[in-house]
């Protein structure tokens, strides 16, 4: 039995690798596409950036694992993890059309915005997770 979960070792390690690069690809692309920066506002200690972008990053996650328990190679991990990046994107798109301000108003520390973003990232991802079909 010890021996038969050592041998999915490598499976492990490759999708737990590539997920793990699609996160780091995920906040790249995200933090380039918003117009405040989200890390430089983090080290200030900006929990508003904190929140937005935390809450965002768990609405990425939560596909992302999804597509990892259902994919059968990297290939559709890969893809839906591009999908799972895509959806997070228009997210944030879709509530700046409500708060055209809204990087104003996470780089001055406003919750509201932040909360209301990070939410909309977290629905959109439990919603994506959920309807991610192989």
């Amino acid at each position: 039995m010890f021996g038969q979960a050592l041998a999915r070792l490598p499976d492990f390690a490759l999708f737990f690798s590539a997920a793990l690069g699609l996160v780091g690809l995920y906040l790249l692309i995200y933090t380039l596409a918003t117009s405040h920066n989200e890390f430089g506002l983090i080290r200030r200690n900006n929990v508003a950036a904190a929140l937005s972008l935390g809450l965002s990053l768990t609405g990425f996650a939560l596909p992302l694992s999804s597509a990892v328990v259902h994919s059968t190679t990297i290939i559709d991990l890969a893809v839906w993890g591009v999908v799972a990046l895509i959806v997070q994107l228009l997210v944030y798109v879709l509530v700046r059309l409500v708060l055209p301000n809204l990087s104003a108003r996470i780089a001055s520390g406003e919750l509201a915005a932040a909360l209301f973003l990070g939410a909309a990232s977290l629905a959109a991802g439990v919603i994506n997770a959920a309807a991610m079909t192989f």
